[in-house]
């Protein structure tokens, strides 16, 4: 598909859909835009098209992560750990892709996003076991007056956070998608708190796999930096809306609309495969 206005507009559509819905259930819209940009470009390699689309994911976190900040539902003290812990996984992630042929990334894409879905939709079958060590404890009152009262494994936590890293940086998805459920399931947080903490993590991860991109010269192959550019204005955009929205939904519900995303590009990506 060449680069012409209508792509940009196309793009830039898309960028605002994936940022409102990324947004609005924590995961940055990368496991939706990876998706995506598979069946648009097909014959594009797996490491040209997870490049743009950590590009458009980290642009979308850090206009999410502002609007979640107004709202004060960050858990700043607890996100800064876990972005660290990610870095060394992004960057290997963005390194490894690179080996990956397209039909194998497509079906390991498409079989870890319907497994992410059971786990959601299956809730309390899949059981984690729960952290009784090292234990933080944290209360966070919003903007809205709303008080969270929880505690956080850390060290469990930084863990999580290293492997999410390099799963999420190898398949361009961001992360959100895996992080927002092992935050509440594994981790006590309440859903609304991590939503804005896991975009707050994104924005750090997704731009260290960003700037490995640029260091590799992923986007360098068929107009790659202005599909991310286009893409990044429009999800810029969607973050703002998707922020405000989430206020309105309940955790549950912020939950099915997850995994329902989940399903159906799951199936289409190994239908392709």
């Amino acid at each position: 598909m060449s680069f012409g206005p209508e792509t940009a507009v196309l793009l830039v559509l898309i960028g605002f859909a994936v940022g409102g819905f990324g947004t609005l259930i924590g995961a940055g819209g990368g496991f939706i835009l990876t998706p995506i940009l598979l069946l648009l470009y097909p014959h594009d390699s797996a490491q040209t098209l997870t490049a743009i689309s950590l590009a458009a994911v980290f642009f979308n976190a850090a206009s999410g992560s502002a609007a979640y900040a107004r709202q004060r539902r960050i858990d700043y003290r607890s996100g800064a750990v876990f972005a660290l812990a990610t870095l060394p996984g992004a960057i290997g992630g963005a390194i490894v892709v690179g080996s990956v042929s397209r039909r194998l990334f497509d079906a390991i894409m498409g079989a870890i996003l319907a497994l992410l879905a059971a786990w959601l939709l299956l809730g309390e079958r899949w059981p984690l076991p729960k952290p009784t060590r090292h234990l933080e404890p944290r209360t966070i009152v919003d903007r809205a007056g709303e008080t969270y009262s929880y505690a956080v494994p850390i060290r469990r936590g930084a863990l999580y956070s290293l492997a999410v890293g390099f799963i999420s940086s190898f398949l361009g998805i961001g992360g959100g998608v895996i992080h927002v459920p092992l935050l509440v399931r594994a981790l006590g947080f309440p859903t609304h708190l991590a939503t804005a903490t896991s975009h707050f993590v994104l924005a750090i991860m997704a731009g260290a796999g960003t700037i490995t991109h640029i260091t590799l010269g992923s986007f360098a192959h068929r107009h790659g930096v202005r599909r991310a550019a286009a893409l990044s204005i429009g999800v810029v955009a969607g973050a703002q809306l998707g922020a405000r929205l989430s206020l309105r939904l309940r955790g549950q519900m912020i939950q099915w609309l997850l995994a329902a995303a989940l399903l159906a590009l799951s199936a289409r990506l190994l239908y392709a495969a």
